[in-house]
Formats: C-alpha cells, structure tokens, sequence
C-alpha cells in the first residue's frame, strides 16, 4: 500500500506541474489574463533641476534715477507726474519727489503717502483700453494668482530686491521704463535689456533707494522679484498697506 500512495503522490504532483505548465503557455498568448496592473518598472533618472523662476537675480543692470513728479527732458520727453498705471501718481504720493532735497530718505517738505522706496521696469502688463498682453499670462509667474480681471496690473506694486556693493534694498515697482514697455523678454526671462539711449539701462531707481544703495550716479546693480514675505523690516516697510 506504501508503494502505491507513493505512486499516486508522484502521478498528482506530475499532473500538477503539468496542468500549471499548460496554464503558463495559455497565459503567454494574453496580454491581461486577469485584468491586473502590469509588473511596475523601475526607471532611473534625474529629475529636472528646481528653480523658482521668478527668484533669480538679473546681474549687471544699469540704473537711471527717476523720481515721481519729474518734468520732461529731451532725452526723456515723458513726465512722472502719472505713471503707467496710476493717473494721479503724483497727487496720490503726496507731492514731487525731488532727489536733489532729501530729509533721510524722505523728500523735504512733505511725507509721502506712499513709499519712496519704488523702481521702474521696462514691461506693462495692460493694454491701452483695458486686457493683458498676450505674453502675460505664459511669462509672469504669479499671473494668475493675482489676476482681478483686464484692467488691473499684476505688476504693480510688485516687491523687488536691488542689490549694489554688499547692500540690498527693497522696492516697489510702481512705473514702466526706462525707455520701453514691452522688454518682457529681459524682466521675466533674464536676457540683457533692450538697447536704448542711456547705456541699454534696464531700471530706473528712486532717491531713496539711490540713497539707500549710496549711489553716486547711475551705476550697474542687481535685482530680482522678491515675495511679501521675503522682504525684511526696513525703511521701505513703515507704511500702512492702504498708502503702498
């Protein structure tokens, strides 16, 4: 009798590994016999590099100084008493920021309703008559984040670092220029700016930031956009958020 159950044990353990040899081959012609996620593959490669887009420094900027309430000159025929989007820029600073008759970093005579610490850059973001241009939704970073419908700016008032010598000050961007509207490819994108009149330069400072940076006249500066959160307590923060 043992050597009959032996038998049988081996004939069922033969007939087994046949039976699953069979399933096997069947198996091999069906591209999902059982509807299940195929094996997991494992492939090795590096992802892309990070970078915040809108953090990196634009290096070796040449800086012009302009200042609300400027008059026209004939190298440059536009006046500051509107900016390109504040029609009443000057009224609503509270006067002409003059940077020959300083109290600090304050103008004399007077304390501005909004910050003396602002800069320029050659790009608006507003169409005359209301919309964005067309870029500006593919090449400002925080586009939609601050989009409020096509007529107001998501530019304006953007905080920015200016960094000259081992100082760093901070600024709002209040205006366009120097010379053109339209350099979305050097304020987004970081290439050179564009050739113009005055040494190809790419922002235009207040006096109080030309003081803050002990500026003796238009000199090369770095800057890059800066969030809310990043910019230090300092002179440019002691203003109510309603007068920025």
């Amino acid at each position: 009798m043992e050597g009959t159950a032996f038998a049988l044990s081996k004939r069922s353990t033969q007939t087994h590994r046949d039976y699953l040899e069979s399933r096997r081959e069947l198996f091999s012609e069906l591209s999902d016999p059982f509807q299940v996620a195929s094996k997991a593959k494992v492939i090795e490669e590096e992802p892309e590099p990070w970078e915040n887009k809108r953090s990196f420094w634009r290096r070796g900027i040449l800086a012009t100084i302009f200042w609300v309430g400027e008059q026209p000159t004939p190298r440059n025929p536009t006046p500051n008493d509107k900016s390109s989007w504040d029609p009443q820029w000057q009224e609503n600073f509270g006067g002409i920021d003059r940077p020959e008759s300083r109290n600090g970093f304050l103008p004399t005579g007077f304390v501005p309703k909004q910050t003396p610490f602002y800069i320029a850059l050659p790009y608006n973001d507003l169409v005359p008559g209301g919309g964005h241009q067309p870029e500006a939704s593919e090449v400002i970073p925080w586009f939609w984040k601050l989009h409020q419908g096509p007529t107001t700016s998501v530019c304006h008032g953007r905080w920015v670092a200016i960094h000259r010598e081992g100082r760093i000050c901070y600024a709002r961007w209040r205006d366009c220029g120097p010379f053109s509207t339209d350099d979305w490819r050097y304020v987004f994108l970081g290439e050179r700016p564009k050739p113009n009149p005055n040494g190809n330069a790419g922002i235009d400072i207040s006096p109080a930031v030309r003081d803050y940076l002990q500026l003796d006249g238009n000199r090369r500066v770095d800057w890059k956009f800066v969030e809310d959160f990043e910019v230090p307590d300092g002179p440019w923060k002691n203003w109510t958020p309603t007068s920025q």
